[in-house]
């Protein structure tokens, strides 16, 4: 027998030996689980931090654990006297953390949000065992929008059904909930030519520098989305409002989206996020909340209110890089803003090629966008369907991290701003464009790279910004 053999033989019999006692003196899991029953932490969408360091800004907050034998994360970790038997790429695969799937509900547990309910069906709502949870005028659909708890032991569909039973007339659904659209890619070096592969490919007109449109004056475009870091880098001189819907600190939304969407809007010329329309003026509404410290979400009561604040504020163009379940309430919602000639541009999603559609972009008054990657090979991950108005870039995107510096970025959420930048172009060439002006106006120029015509995966076709300076 070689003497590599016995090495071998005599190393695994030890180690035997000292795992098994160790595993006999390891603590109890939490939870009650049982040693190897593996336990992860959430995926929440975003790349897992920036290049200055971890995603610190993000709201949700987190815990830092004891370091021991099973580690701050509950994890098994090699004993510090057996480390000298294990390889390092051994004890990196030890190490490496293992992650928990957070599943998101569709909707809150227990509650239902109406319009249109006078004040005699609310007290008899109320009288019936419902709780008034809030209430608010929405100047957007002329009338009050109302947030009830259902009676204990009622299910939803019996509570929608019974809330919309009181008023004919009543607009009546689930809270449901929404999520931005967003995927991990891998690192990346950026270098100046392949940080502006993505306005490239669509042709996006450059000004001198090649920051971004010089030839126009843009509209005032409107965001739906997560909190912003204001303070970034390429954010810093950018005229940016930033509204809250509230909710608190312990439950506000980490920074990652909305961040990265504002600064493919309007990041500094010259910087590494170079923004197309760095003089635009921007209007945030920062509608989501953080679910269970790891996953930003909104329900329709928040995104019908930031809706109305921006039309408020007669913001003509708002992107949404969030998709959900189709809602009674949010549609009324979105057909009264188009109806007021607001243009709305949406995420077609990233829930895969055979999902259903999901909504703010399968409404047929919302602009839905897919993407592509720089070869204008479709996202493997978007959502197809007829419903698809038109593609952007959306693979590889360089923008900004939550804290500090760039990220390549994956996702539907980072399509829709090219395309949203565009409708503000537009817009400013000819203010009277009517949303259905302006689709067509984007449908017609755009350049057909999949099936003849409009298709399931493309819909129109890619993005073509080449004569936006042109246009009026």
């Amino acid at each position: 027998m070689s003497s590599r053999l016995v090495d071998k033989t005599a190393r695994f019999s030890f180690l035997a030996v000292l795992v098994m006692v160790g595993i006999l003196a390891l603590p109890a899991p939490q939870g009650g689980l049982a040693p190897g029953v593996a336990v992860a932490l959430a995926d929440d969408g975003d790349d897992g931090g920036d290049d200055g360091g971890g995603s610190g800004r993000g709201r949700g907050g987190g815990s830092s654990g004891h370091r021991g034998d099973r580690g701050g994360n509950g994890r098994f970790e090699i004993p510090r006297i057996l480390r000298p038997l294990f390889s390092r790429s051994e004890r990196q695969a030890r190490r490496a953390p293992v992650r928990r799937s957070v599943v998101i509900p569709k909707q809150a547990p227990n509650e239902i949000v109406a319009t249109g309910l006078d004040d005699g069906a609310i007290a008899g709502l109320t009288q019936d065992g419902f709780v008034i949870d809030s209430r608010i005028e929405v100047a957007l659909i002329g009338g009050e929008m109302v947030r009830l708890l259902v009676p204990r032991g009622m299910t939803l569909e019996a509570a929608r059904a019974a809330v919309s039973a009181r008023s004919a007339t009543a607009t009546v659904d689930l809270n449901h909930f929404y999520q931005s659209q967003s995927a991990k890619v891998e690192k990346a070096a950026c270098m100046r030519e392949s940080c502006n592969l993505a306005r490239h490919l669509v042709g996006w007109p450059t000004g001198g520098d090649g920051s971004g449109m010089a030839c126009l004056k843009p509209q005032r475009i409107g965001l739906i989305d997560t909190a912003i870091n204001a303070e970034h880098a390429v954010l810093a001189k950018a005229r940016l409002e930033v509204l809250s819907l509230g909710g608190g600190k312990d439950t506000g939304s980490g920074e990652q989206h909305g961040t990265a969407v504002a600064a493919l809007l309007v990041g500094a010329p010259g910087s590494r996020v170079p923004g197309l329309l760095p003089d635009a003026e921007i209007v945030a509404v920062d509608a989501f909340q953080r679910f269970r410290k790891t996953t930003d979400i909104a329900n329709v009561y928040d995104l019908v209110r930031a809706l109305d604040l921006l039309t408020q504020r007669d913001v003509r163009v708002v992107n949404l890089s969030l998709t959900g379940p189709a809602n009674a309430v949010l549609q009324r919602a979105v057909a009264a803003a188009v109806g007021r000639g607001t243009i709305l541009v949406a995420a077609a999603g990233n829930d895969g090629p055979n999902a259903e559609p999901v909504y703010p972009a399968a409404y047929d008054d919302v602009i839905a966008v897919t993407a592509v990657d720089k070869a204008r090979n479709p996202y493997r991950r978007a959502v197809r369907g007829d419903h698809i108005d038109i593609a952007a870039p959306g693979v590889g995107v360089w923008t900004a991290a939550s804290v500090s510096g760039a990220r390549q970025k994956n996702g539907t959420s980072f399509a829709a701003p090219f395309v949203t930048a565009a409708v503000s172009v537009l817009l400013s060439a000819r203010p009277g464009l009517s949303p259905r002006e302006v689709q067509a106006d984007l449908m017609k120029s755009a350049e057909d790279i999949g099936s003849p015509g409009r298709d399931r995966i493309y819909g129109w076709g890619l993005l073509n910004a080449r004569s936006l300076c042109k246009k009026g």
